[in-house]
């Protein structure tokens, strides 16, 4: 059974692509909205959710594409989809300058809707560090 494309558009506050990009590229960025911890190695990101002295979930991704102010795409470690990765791409409209969020990422179709709310979520936490 193959995974669904999910598509998520999040308009922000932000004028300017760099601070926003760091929020994204980075591991320091990650960790205030994405995780509780990230690290990076060798192009690859470790994100781990809880406690690392407790419980926690960690999972492995690694960095396919990152465009400084542009996109960063990366895919699961141990996903067996090839097609299947998690995208975060910055545009700017140039009707409002709005600067927008666009999320692509994978699921089966009977979790899309839990994707959905759990991107939701990290751009709540989003907006609440850093006021975009």
């Amino acid at each position: 059974m193959r995974k669904r494309r999910l598509e998520l558009e999040y308009p922000l506050s932000a004028r300017k692509p760099d601070l926003l990009w760091q929020l994204m590229s980075t591991s320091h960025g990650l960790e205030r909205w994405l995780a509780d911890r990230v690290t990076e190695e060798d192009g690859v990101l470790s994100l781990t959710w809880g406690s690392p002295w407790g419980e926690h979930h960690t999972l492995k991704a690694r960095i396919l594409e990152r465009c400084k102010n542009s996109h960063i795409k990366l895919q699961w470690v141990d996903e067996e989809e090839k097609e299947a990765f998690w995208e975060m791409r910055l545009w700017q409209s140039e009707l409002t300058e709005e600067l927008c969020l666009c999320v692509v990422d994978y699921a089966m179709a009977e979790d899309l809707d839990d994707l959905h709310d759990l991107w939701d979520g990290n751009l709540d936490r989003l907006h609440q560090s850093s006021g975009f």
